[in-house]
């Protein structure tokens, strides 16, 4: 009886599924904001853009933040939330100053004018001798300075609230209104592997040193200038700095970018003051949030209210307990019934990342069936996360563990899986040994590996005590943030916004 309820229930499922994600739905900006009710709004009757069209719609930038905001309010779309209205409110301001803006002029100050080129030219020969002159680590700029240095940029923001609050919300509806043809959207994870890959171009592209010369090259500022020069405005989700290799190159990447007037508005869990806290070289990392704070002005959205958590239609089953009777079958029959749409042969696929190969052994179609092992507990990351978010649209991941902090690594990359997903839509069905909120256990110890490490830095089981290297204070702290993405993945709006079948998949931050 049980096994022919459970069919039953995967067929049933199965044909919601298919039915619903056939259909041409539209779906409000709910599906991704996070201050949202139940309701959805129709095309026919009301004037609302949905957030994903808007990134591609010129006429989204001739409205307000402030007034796209409104109109999902009175459609019932959204719940007003006061802290949201008044950082919409400073958004709304930078909305207006960036229309048109460019960042030119910081990375090539204009020319005098003919007749007063000679005068200027003196003084440019002033503040030249001058800098001669100064003494290392003066940095202040001097009157003659200033006076041939542009206007400051304007002023970013560095949004920080806790998990469901709306914060990418905010961001997004900013990111689709302004008027600026040089803009670029796009996950902080995804922002660091480019740049480690720019890096490493570069570096690869500078001549060998030659026997006993010395040659020391830093890429990091031609790299920001880079990105400078292909963007203006840049808008992050997630800020978030958990590896050493980040924070020790984050103060001179983004002084580069603010000093060229790139403006940035930034998502985070944490305030400024707490990024890479407990951190291994933390000290070094500390001039880096003064640089943020004066070119971002931290903003606070935090209502105490989990959107992503509201009771919402649900999209099915699609979180199994191993211990349930039948949830691997249960699994099974539902990957076959999506599978029948693919039109495609099933079997395993080879993705290649970065010259590396990522081989998946079940797939069909854009559907991957995976276990946890194969994601996570394997020398994985963020890039091989995004190469599966490019090629599939739903992943089943079957096995995971109870993740405790013996698992540090593998609930690193579980973390780091799940941001990649929700940040492209990919549709995840899971089974797993326990419940959702009781998923990672703060239990559990230093292992062989964490004694060996404290060993080679040269460190003290007191300090290690302290390191979120160690800890797992930063899993600790992201995977609240993990447990809500996953909520909301399983609602039938995320379900259907998530299928490719009928429209054309760019990736978030192509842009």
């Amino acid at each position: 009886m049980a096994a022919y309820t459970s069919s039953l229930a995967t067929r049933c499922l199965g044909r919601y599924l298919i039915k619903h994600t056939q259909n041409n739905i539209w779906i409000s900006t709910s599906s991704i904001a996070k201050g949202y009710t139940t309701s959805t709004c129709n095309p026919s009757t009301s004037p609302l853009t949905p957030l994903n069209k808007a990134r591609s719609d010129t006429s989204a930038s001739t409205r307000t933040i402030e007034q796209h905001y409104d109109s999902l309010i009175r459609c019932g779309s959204l719940v007003e939330d006061t802290q949201q209205i008044d950082a919409l409110h400073q958004l709304g301001q930078l909305q207006k100053t960036l229309r048109g803006y460019s960042n030119s002029i910081y990375l090539t100050p204009p020319k005098p004018k003919a007749k007063e080129a000679k005068d200027s030219n003196a003084k440019q020969q002033k503040v030249n001798d001058y800098k001669l002159s100064k003494t290392e680590g003066d940095d202040a700029p001097t009157e003659e300075e200033e006076r041939l240095l542009p206007l400051p940029p304007p002023r970013g923001f560095y949004i920080h609230g806790d998990v469901g609050t709306g914060k990418t919300m905010l961001m997004d509806m900013f990111y689709s209104h302004v008027d600026n043809g040089r803009k670029k959207r796009v996950h902080f994870n995804s922002f660091m592997l480019d740049i480690h890959k720019r890096i490493h171009r570069r570096k690869q592209s500078t001549p060998q040193r030659r026997l006993g010369k010395m040659f020391t090259y830093d890429p990091i500022s031609p790299v920001a200038m880079e990105i400078s020069n292909e963007t203006c405005v840049l808008c992050f989700d997630e800020f978030q700095v958990t590896d050493i290799a980040d924070a020790m190159i984050l103060k001179q990447l983004f002084q580069t970018l603010f000093r060229t007037g790139v403006v940035v508005v930034a998502t985070s869990n944490r305030p400024p003051d707490d990024l890479y806290k407990n951190g291994l070289q933390r000290d070094a990392f500390l001039p880096f949030i003064n640089v943020l704070k004066e070119y971002c002005q931290p903003m606070g959205v935090d209502s105490g209210v989990d959107y992503r958590r509201l009771d919402l239609p649900s999209a099915g089953k699609l979180y199994y307990l191993t211990r349930e009777p039948d949830a691997e079958s249960f699994m099974d029959t539902l990957f076959h019934e999506l599978a029948v749409r693919q039109n495609n042969v099933m079997g395993p696929r080879v993705l290649t990342v970065q010259g590396r190969e990522l081989r998946l052994e079940k797939t069909c179609g854009n559907i991957a069936d995976c276990t946890f092992k194969e994601l996570c507990d394997r020398p994985v990351g963020a890039s091989d996360y995004l190469e599966m978010a490019q090629a599939f649209d739903t992943v089943f991941i079957r096995h995971v563990p109870m993740l405790t902090l013996t698992l540090k690594d593998q609930a690193r990359r579980f973390i780091t899986l799940i941001d990649n997903f929700y940040d492209n839509k990919v549709r995840v069905v899971l089974l797993a040994d326990a419940p959702l909120d009781r998923l990672f256990v703060h239990s559990g110890g230093e292992d062989d590996r964490d004694r060996m490490l404290l060993d080679d830095l040269g460190l003290s089981g007191d300090v290690g005590d302290h390191l979120s290297l160690f800890t797992a204070e930063e899993e600790i702290f992201a995977f609240q943030r993990t447990i809500s993405r996953l909520t909301e993945m399983q609602t039938e709006m995320y379900w259907t916004q998530g299928d490719r079948s009928n429209t054309t998949y760019t990736q978030r931050g192509s842009q």
